[in-house]
């Protein structure tokens, strides 16, 4: 279990089976990646953003690289409307600038069309904040073994099989 604060309200995330499934769909059967293999289960990390502090905001510059994630809103080309999110860490990470970060979120998105400045500032923004939490599979198997033993039942639990 894992505490994570946010204005001052505490938010109790269990991270549970069921986003290890997701993990597990995501490691397994993502056709853009290789299957992960059962030795790289002991360096398996899992993380959730709790997003909170959500902004409207009227230019599209109005955010700040590290600190905000965004969320665009857009027409494409053919006048269907289209979103697209970052979180905080990833402009940052990657070591783009807003303009860059503004461009990769409408490709994205799935805009296909030159991007000019007269564009970006048809965007509608929405600026926010995340809480990331993380926990090893390791954590996961010994959080997943505790619970089992606080519901009285006297034998371990095998390591769930994301093979089968």
């Amino acid at each position: 279990m894992l505490l994570a604060m946010s204005n001052g309200i505490a938010f109790k995330l269990v991270m549970a089976m069921t986003t290890w499934s997701l993990v597990h769909r995501s490691a397994l059967k993502d056709s853009r990646f290789q299957p992960m293999t059962r030795d790289e289960l002991p360096r398996l990390f899992c993380s959730v953003s709790l997003l909170t502090n959500f902004e409207d905001v009227g230019d599209y510059l109005d955010w700040e690289v590290g600190v905000h994630g965004i969320r665009i809103e857009f027409f494409n080309e053919k006048g269907s409307k289209r979103t697209a999110t970052y979180l905080p860490e990833v402009a940052k990470e990657q070591g783009w600038d807003h303009i860059q970060t503004i461009d990769s979120l409408l490709r994205k998105g799935g805009y296909k069309a030159p991007i000019t400045n007269d564009f970006r500032k048809t965007i509608k923004l929405t600026r926010y904040r995340s809480e990331k939490m993380t926990m090893a599979y390791s954590e996961y198997i010994a959080h997943r073994q505790h619970h089992h033993y606080q519901n009285g039942i006297g034998h371990p639990v095998p390591p769930y099989n994301h093979y089968s």
